[in-house]
């Protein structure tokens, strides 16, 4: 599910890419493909959200440092051109971006509290169906390596925090640290969409990212690749 989903039309997009600059420069930019478009091809956005829905007719496409991108819709070009840099592929391994969060009763825990151990960091929402539905699996997970130093991690990122995460933990039995994100955490690490997993190593990179509809047995083969 989307967190947030900016529309405009590509007249505005066109607008906004205006700007003084030479040629040569432009191509770091954001530029609408004017040709013919082709018959099918995935949707970038859509892809980038955890909403990948396969080849189909495109809307439009813009050409980015040398590579083209395509959209669906033509309401999508605005997200792009905001941040394109936040469609490209991910760079793996990276540092995975420090975090203090607390728990639904007040207890700290801190990215650098895990070194040493592998993590897979789950940022959801209670009103993410998908969300909900994985979470069963990750406590699996988690029971089936904890004893060789494997953590799951919940990042709850509801607006209303422990008002809505509160009473939903109370119903469930989960074992795994569950936090709140009050600290707006996952923008730093860059979700656009949720679920969204980060498989963090043993010194705390980034080495696997999901997002959206998940294949939870190539999460597992995953993790269990790094406890060995």
């Amino acid at each position: 599910m989307k967190i947030k989903r900016i529309g405009a039309a590509l007249a505005a997009v066109t607008a906004l890419m205006a700007v003084p600059g030479s040629s040569a420069r432009a191509q770091d930019k954001p530029t609408p493909v004017t040709g013919k478009l082709p018959a099918k091809a995935e949707c970038v956005v859509c892809s980038a959200g955890g909403e990948a829905h396969g080849l189909e007719k495109p809307a439009a496409g813009m050409q980015y440092k040398g590579e083209t991108y395509y959209f669906c819709n033509k309401g999508e070009i605005a997200e792009f051109v905001k941040a394109p840099e936040s469609f490209m592929p991910p760079t793996l391994p990276r540092p995975a971006p420090a975090f203090a969060l607390k728990n639904t009763s007040g207890k700290e825990k801190t990215l650098a509290g895990l070194k040493g151990q592998v993590a897979l960091i789950d940022f959801w929402a209670t009103w993410c169906a998908p969300c909900v539905k994985a979470m069963p699996d990750l406590q699996k997970l988690h029971d089936r390596f904890a004893g060789k130093g494997f953590t799951v991690v919940g990042v709850a990122i509801d607006e209303d925090g422990m008002k809505s995460v509160a009473p939903f933990l109370a119903k469930r039995k989960f074992t795994y640290p569950i936090l709140l994100d009050t600290e707006n955490v996952w923008q730093s690490y860059g979700v656009r969409a949720v679920p969204a997993l980060f498989l963090v190593d043993k010194s705390g990179r980034i080495v696997r990212q999901w997002t959206g509809k998940v294949d939870k047995k190539e999460v597992e083969r995953a993790v269990a690749e790094l406890v060995g």
